[in-house]
Order: C-alpha cells, then structure tokens, then sequence
C-alpha cells in the first residue's frame, strides 16, 4: 500500500508534463529554425515540430495545442507560399496533435500509426495522472493509418515514416528525409533531459532504446535531428540519450532484482551520475526512478 502511495505521489509531480499542463498561450512565440533546403524546424509550447515545404505543398510533422494553429500556420506562411498537405502525428499525446481538428478541418490529410487513431477515437485513462482523455472530434482524427511503415514521396524528396514497437506510447511513428537527411524522433527522443514514458499508452524503457537504436541506424554523422522535446540535435546527441537509457534501465533493474522498494531505490539515488545533465527538464530524478521502478518491477 506504501509504494502505491509513494508512486502517486510521485507522478503527482508529473501535473507540469508539457502534455497536460494548463497554459497561457497567447504568451507562446513559435521559432522557426532552417535544417535543410525546404525544411524546418518549429518550437512553441508541445512537441516539436516537423515544415517540410515544395512544389508539392507542406508536410508538417505534428501539431502542438488548438490554441497555437494560427501561429503555427503564420509561421509556415513566412517561410513558404504553399498550402499544408500533409500532417503526420508521431503519437497520440494533446501536445503533438492538439491543433488536428483545426487543420483537418481545412482539408490537410492527418497521418498516423494505427494505434494513434485507436486511442484518439477512445476515451483513454492515464493511471499515473488519474486522469481521462475524453476522445477526439471526428475531424482531428488521422485520415490514413499504417501498420509499419509508410513513405511519402514529395518535394523531390522520399519521407519514410516507421512505426516503432512500444516506446514513449504504443503509436510511436519516426520520420526520415532521405534527401535532407533529416530525422524526427517524435517523443522516443528527450534531448538533454529524462524522458516521460507514458506506461499507460504501452511504453516502455525497453522500447525507447529500441527506437534510438532504429534512429542510430539511419543517415550518417551530419544528420540532424529533431527530438521531441528540447533543442535540436545531432547522432551524437541521440546516441548519448540511449546510452542513458540503458544505464538508467540497468541501475535500477539491479535493484528491482535485489528486491528493493521504490523507497529504497529511490534512496540508493541510481541514477545520480546522469542527473546533472539529464535532470533538469520536466521530468526530475525522483520521477525518472520511479518511472524505471513502475516499468521494471511490473507495477504499471
């Protein structure tokens, strides 16, 4: 009964999370960052997103929140003259398709893993937050859905989209432009920072390192980037995130077979030599052990 305790309290600090936070948004600026001829990337309030723009028109690698879609569509005006297309959604979660139902409703075609779509169309229930996720209006809904992978073929360049097994949620979808050489992570990559494993949505630790191992396995050392949350990166920052993963997984998973409590693992601080660097995001060391222990000890 203890741990369940000390486990809600805990995620009770998770209430900031970008995903579910309340916000004032008409404060919100979003900053347009150039990657590779015809793409870009923008941040805001959410996750990051994905303007890859040509003859063909815009494909836009997710959405951020309702409130921002107006300036989320001034800011592709200034860089571009040509109408959205496309929206793929890496996952499910508010912060990266929040503005979907404003831009389905201009006609914009909405992408996704299959399981985006199921879980959107559902009322979902968040066991860390308690809390519920009443489900998305018809036009907010991804149009086309995909099992594995799918490839757009626009703006002279080849976008492949592949899904991932289990990761930050169980729709996770990463995106590469082969011609750009340029690689979106969705959510399966928190530069600089511990990430937030949604256990609810069928994530897992595991999972993240399988989809940095897939992202490692694509383009080469000028490829750039884009995380989910944070600042742009590189391979080398990529890498550095699942060799975190790993050693985080790897510390706490000792404990878990000792027999340790969440208390103890806690206290035995495992993670300690990652905090300096990783720990001063969203999610904080406390948190990020008790998301290991919840995963690990298969307390979900």
């Amino acid at each position: 009964m203890r741990n369940k305790l000390v486990l809600a309290a805990a995620f009770a600090a998770l209430a900031s999370l970008p995903a579910f936070a309340q916000q004032d948004f008409s404060k919100v600026e979003i900053k347009t960052e150039k990657l590779a001829e015809g793409v870009w990337m923008l941040t805001g309030a959410g996750g990051n997103i994905g303007v890859f723009a040509g003859d063909d028109g815009v494909f836009m690698i997710d959405s951020q929140y309702a409130p921002l879609t107006d300036k989320i569509r001034a800011a592709i005006a200034a860089v571009t003259d040509k109408k959205i297309r496309f929206l793929l959604n890496t996952h499910w979660h508010g912060d990266h398709v929040g503005g979907n139902e404003n831009l389905g409703k201009t006609g914009v075609v909405i992408v996704a893993q299959e399981n985006v779509r199921k879980r959107m169309s559902t009322e979902q229930f968040n066991k860390m937050f308690d809390k519920k996720e009443p489900p998305s209006p018809a036009a907010a809904l991804p149009l086309v859905t995909f099992v594995d992978a799918i490839s757009f073929h626009v703006n002279g360049d080849d976008v492949d989209a592949f899904h991932v097994p289990p990761a930050h949620t169980d729709g996770d979808a990463i995106v590469y432009f082969r011609k750009a050489n340029v690689l979106h992570m969705g959510d399966t990559f928190f530069n600089g920072m511990y990430p937030f494993v949604d256990l609810s949505s069928g994530g897992s630790v595991a999972g993240m390192i399988g989809a940095c191992d897939r992202g490692l396995a694509m383009g080469d050392s000028a490829t750039k980037v884009i995380p989910g949350h944070g600042p742009l990166g590189t391979k080398a920052d990529l890498k550095a995130f699942r060799d975190m993963l790993v050693a985080s997984r790897d510390a706490v998973a000792a404990l878990v077979k000792a027999g340790k409590t969440l208390d103890e693992v806690k206290a035995a601080k495992p993670t300690a030599a990652y905090d300096e660097k990783w720990g001063k995001g969203f999610v904080k060391p406390d948190v990020w052990a008790t998301l290991l222990y919840t995963d690990l000890s298969g307390n979900k």
